[in-house]
Parts: C-alpha cells; structure tokens; sequence
C-alpha cells in the first residue's frame, strides 16, 4: 500500500466514523424527544396515543381531585383549551390551584384524558434576590407588579 493511500484510508475511516457516531446521536434524540404543547393548541393539533408530551398552563381552579392512593385528577388550562389531566405519584410542594404546571406523558388510546407521568411546578418569576432589589431601588428603579422580595 502506497502512502496515499493509507491516508486516503485513514481519512475515509475518520469520515466513516464520525458519519456512524452522527446517526447514532440523531436516533438517539429522536427517541427522547416531547414537545411541548398548552391545552389551545391541543385542539388543532394531532397528537397520536401513546406519543409522550409535555402539557404546559395553568390549574384550574376548583379541578384537583384527589382518588384511591396517590392518584390525583386536575384540569390545565391556558384560558383557550382545558385538558383533563390524571396522575399517580407525589405531587410536587408547588403544586397547587391556580399555578404553573408543566405535566409529561401520554394522551391514553381511545380516551381524551391526558395521563402524566411527571409533574413539574412552575415557582413565581417575578422573585427577585433581595440585594438585587436593594441595587434597583437605590438607583431610582420601581419594582413593577407586586413585590416578592424573599
């Protein structure tokens, strides 16, 4: 074998290889992927059972239902949509009427009730570090919406 071509060699192995390790990470994301829907844009959406999602708004207030165990039934809603939602598992301490909610699962087949599996809380985002809130307000800066300085 000339020195040509064991580079050219080489260099095919290299592109070979990195093109394998390339397809490799893309079945792997495509495996793993949820997209991220609210309870408006479920209504034109198609959404086959079984497809894992993220179901993002708020809880409706007057929905959380609690059944046998740890199984707990509530609504998100985005003021467009309402999606009834079922849950076994602990919720999380921020959970609660009124609040952000981002639930992960599955519509189940044949039914339109929305089946997490993951339940995340969504915290306050008007908080603010309270020394940060003490540097805006000696510069002259007002604190728009009500004030959760902790």
């Amino acid at each position: 074998m000339t020195r040509k071509q064991k580079r050219l060699a080489v260099i095919g192995g290299g592109v070979g290889f990195l093109l394998a390790a390339v397809l490799l990470v893309m079945f792997a994301f495509s495996q793993s992927i949820a997209y991220f829907y609210v309870p408006g844009d479920l209504a034109t959406a198609n959404v086959p059972p079984g497809t894992r999602i993220r179901l993002g708004g708020l809880v409706e207030t007057g929905t959380v239902k609690r059944g046998e165990g740890s199984t707990v039934t509530f609504a998100v809603t985005d003021t467009i949509g309402t999606v009834p939602v079922t849950y076994t598992g602990i919720l999380p301490d921020l959970f609660r009427e009124g609040q952000g909610v981002v639930a992960e699962g599955s519509f189940a087949a044949g039914r339109s009730v929305f089946v997490a599996d993951t339940v995340l809380a969504k915290h306050d985002e008007t908080y603010m570090p309270k020394d940060v809130a003490d540097r805006l307000k000696a510069q002259g800066v007002t604190l728009s919406g009500k004030e959760t300085i902790r």
